[in-house]
């Protein structure tokens, strides 16, 4: 099979309160059709009014993934007729995009940008079993559009390139990209060598991405070895059916037709707005790491975890800034914590964090017992004194009450007493597991096993 030819293009919904051209509320999920005014609508005689945010937004985005800033850019209508789309035509960027060039590192290698551009959305089309219903609340809502070049060969690497394009985005804080509410779509078109390209449109999932290239890049080798052309068209992925549909002839820049728009000037991008935009920008995913590395002296390993998303890492910085060991940090924050948020928790403040990290560093609390306190802060959103308090789980450390615990132990198991006696070693755990069980894990193990030990080798040896 010859090699396949795949190039992405991204929608981002911007991170803005208001739409691109208008002052209408860019929310999600609000009442169809009331988040619309004749601007969005495309009512003959309005006049589109650029959004500062959105042009502010787009360049953070461009920095982000290092493009070469275009210093003039303007915009142009873009023609097609579909429901969805009030005007008849779309506001977009063709001729002089905001940025051209920026790369995109992924863990299977650097992906190219060729151009990111600002555009306003269209509506949202609902299908229904008595027709199609029209929603114009996302129509006009700001976009920027990365292109990548063709320089991807498989669905995995596509799939790669998003969820780094993603974490990138989500640290800078340009979008919410969520791609269950349509804010982050991925079109992708794809070609083998010598062939006519195909694009997929709408994909909304990162698997839906993987499985649809990778299922078209079969049935177009398969065209391609029984000497059957290629129809250059577009397509949708069907996941029920775990195939390609074709939708509609595949269009070319001409059918666009593609004019300068003549209500909105050139945008003019001042080096202080540039350097506005630049400043805005935290420490992006791969330099916080390797910085971690350094400075935190954690494995490259810990250190890609720990800044996976920008609020894990910003908590563990904030963990080692009031005490806590990054070591301790870190293996919190990897170990339960990240367990609780897989199950769909939502991360407690690093104040309680590390309250509850210096209760047992300082050994006041069991791991046991920090793994319900840990799961009571996810629930209720307590602090870890007042959940203690509640539940009875301070750690015993006392050597009095520890040695009573001991005694009482032993009196009740004078099997396994006997058995360690005899050399069995293994009889220690059993007895430290009963000491556990009856201090309803409260008790200091380090502690309770050197009193266990020492209280067993005191017996007299019945044999």
């Amino acid at each position: 099979m010859t090699t396949p030819i795949i190039g992405l293009e991204v929608h981002l919904q911007l991170h803005t309160e208001k739409k691109l051209f208008c002052s209408c509320p860019s929310d999600f999920a609000a009442t169809p059709n009331t988040r619309v005014c004749p601007i969005c609508l495309g009512l003959p005689g309005t006049l589109p009014i650029l959004n500062q945010g959105a042009v502010i937004l787009a360049l953070r985005a461009a920095l982000a993934l290092g493009c070469t800033i275009n210093p003039i850019s303007s915009f142009e209508r873009k023609h097609y007729f579909y429901p969805d789309l009030p005007k008849g035509y779309q506001i977009t960027q063709q001729r002089q995009p905001l940025a051209l060039g920026g790369r995109v590192e992924t863990p299977v290698g650097a992906v190219d940008i060729n151009r990111l551009h600002l555009e306003e959305d269209a509506g949202k089309l609902i299908h229904t079993g008595g027709g199609t219903l029209i929603d114009f609340n996302r129509s006009g809502v700001a976009l920027v559009e990365i292109v990548t070049a063709p320089c991807l060969t498989s669905g995995s690497e596509a799939k790669a390139f998003l969820h780094s394009l993603r974490q990138v985005m989500l640290y800078a804080n340009i979008s919410d990209c969520k791609l269950e509410e349509g804010s982050l779509r991925c079109d992708a078109n794809i070609s083998l060598s010598g062939g006519e390209r195909t694009e997929i449109k709408n994909l909304n999932s990162f698997k839906a991405v993987e499985r649809a290239l990778d299922y078209e890049i079969q049935r177009q080798g398969k065209a391609q070895a029984q000497g059957e052309k290629i129809i250059p068209e577009t397509l949708r992925w069907d996941e029920a059916q775990a195939k390609t549909v074709p939708m509609r002839a595949k269009e070319t820049p001409g059918d666009y037709l593609f004019l300068q728009e003549p209500d909105l000037p050139p945008i003019q991008i001042e080096v202080e707005l540039v350097d506005r935009a630049r400043m805005s920008l935290p420490e992006l995913p791969r330099l916080r790491a390797a910085r971690f590395v350094l400075e935190y002296g954690l494995s490259q390993e810990r250190a890609k975890l720990l800044t996976a998303t920008k609020e894990m890492a910003d908590c563990f910085e904030q963990l080692v800034a009031t005490g806590a060991t990054s070591l301790g940090a870190a293996n919190l924050l990897l170990g339960e914590v990240s367990r609780l948020l897989n199950l769909g928790g939502e991360l407690p403040s690093s104040h309680q964090l590390a309250e509850l990290l210096a209760l047992q560093e300082a050994g006041s609390i069991s791991v046991t017992a920090a793994k319900e306190v840990l799961a009571q802060m996810f629930a209720q959103g307590e602090s870890a004194h007042s959940i203690l308090k509640k539940k009875n789980l301070c750690q015993i450390s006392d050597n009095a009450a520890l040695e009573k615990l001991a005694e009482e132990v032993l009196a009740r198991s004078p099997g396994p007493t006997e058995d360690y006696l005899r050399g069995k070693k293994k009889a220690l755990g059993f007895l430290m597991g009963a000491a556990m069980e009856a201090s309803q894990g409260r008790a200091n193990p380090v502690v309770l096993k050197e009193i266990l030990a020492q209280k067993i080798t005191a017996q007299p040896k019945k044999y």
